[in-house]
């Protein structure tokens, strides 16, 4: 079958591990993936890391960084010359992007599909309502990353078929436990965006009722940075806290390795909760412990391979960070939990699987329909 993937996600390297996985089904994959993206964190540009079996193509984008209007040029151009059996839009059903991707696919009598992270109800003003109202219309099937982004798909009406399989998996290979453990102060991390809603200021403020000897690493970029590491120093912790910045996502793997415990103190707002957490999985493949706050998705990817804790509440996550500290059977427990959830459910492997079995599924209803026509 041949497959055209639209995704700017697939310009991080770490997540294309599942795009070969998924040619290595026998699926004829072309990727399009802008040069580079922008958003709070700065400009990631495409890593060229994983690119066996499949095409990964590089096609203009307008308003890069625009999160709702963004789209392609030369998309229907890319697309008389690929002639996908199935287009694959690995966006939101409100953005520009996947509306005229959805409708290139309909001109060329492609079955489509589109994927949803979204797991609130919001309501959008037009022209993004409209778009969005098309889409749910006229996709031929929808990927929802987790339950809650199922259900929020279905309030808004959208009616045909459906999988919950998150967008990305996380590689064995490339996310392992470390060899072993250097002698080091009880070392806390997190990764992703330094942003006001992910609750690093309530991070901050757990770590500072720790006693002993400790470090905090905070990994990101973000708008955010400047006044966390003014409040970090406010609360006599600056010298025990690192802001390493944004890197490669292929640096990665390396920096679990320097932690003793992961957390994501997500924090719930009027038009966001925690998607998914993606930095638990990874945690959790490179055989750390993990702590999340109850926003959105965490307390379902964590399962039983971690704590979680109430959001916003410094007081449990100091306890919980405590409790990862001074009790070495408790963190190899949840170390071994956490691995084995990991494999059983969040590898680049299930969810290529996964994600084939639809491929298949939107195959035979075009044999069905040519049948039927």
């Amino acid at each position: 079958m041949r497959v055209l993937m639209l995704s700017k996600a697939c310009i991080v390297g770490i997540y294309q591990p599942k795009l070969e996985a998924i040619a290595r089904h026998g699926v004829d994959l072309n990727v399009l993936v802008p040069p580079s993206w922008r958003d709070e964190r700065g400009v990631q540009p495409l890593e060229r890391a994983r690119t066996d079996g499949y095409q990964l193509r590089e096609i203009p984008i307008r308003f890069n960084g625009n999160f709702h209007l963004h789209h392609y040029p030369s998309l229907g151009s890319v697309m008389r010359e690929l002639a996908p059996q199935i287009v694959h839009i690995d966006e939101e059903p409100y953005n520009l992007a996947t509306w005229q991707a959805l409708r290139q696919a309909r001109r060329r009598g492609a079955k489509s599909l589109f994927f949803s992270w979204q797991n609130i109800r919001r309501v959008y003003p037009p022209p993004f309502s409209w778009g969005e109202r098309y889409v749910l219309r006229h996709a031929d099937y929808a990927l929802a990353g987790t339950d809650s982004a199922a259900d929020a798909l279905r309030h808004k009406g959208y009616t045909g078929p459906l999988a919950v399989i998150p967008q990305f998996g996380t590689s064995p290979e490339l996310f392992q436990p470390a060899a072993k453990r250097p002698a080091r102060p009880f070392t806390i991390g997190y990764i992703g965006r330094i942003v006001p809603e992910k609750g690093i200021r309530i991070l901050l403020r757990a770590a500072a009722q720790l006693d002993g000897d400790w470090r905090l690493r905070l990994i990101g970029g973000g708008t955010a940075s400047d006044e966390l590491a003014a409040l970090a120093r406010s609360l006599g912790i600056g010298e025990k806290t690192a802001f390493i910045g944004q890197l490669p996502s292929t640096d990665l793997p390396a920096e679990y390795h320097k932690l003793d415990a992961l957390a994501l103190p997500s924090l719930t707002r009027p038009n966001w909760k925690e998607q998914f957490g993606r930095v638990l999985v990874e945690a959790m493949a490179s055989g750390l412990p993990v702590i999340g706050s109850d926003s959105g998705a965490i307390p379902g990817v964590i399962g039983d391979g971690g704590l979680i804790v109430p959001e916003g509440d410094a007081e449990a996550l100091a306890k919980a960070l405590r409790k990862l500290r001074d009790q070495p059977g408790l963190r190899a427990d949840l170390i071994e939990k956490g691995m084995a959830r990991f494999m059983a459910q969040f590898t680049h492997e299930r969810i290529a699987e996964a994600t084939v079995a639809v491929y298949q599924e939107l195959m035979t209803a075009a044999k069905t329909d040519a049948a039927a026509g």
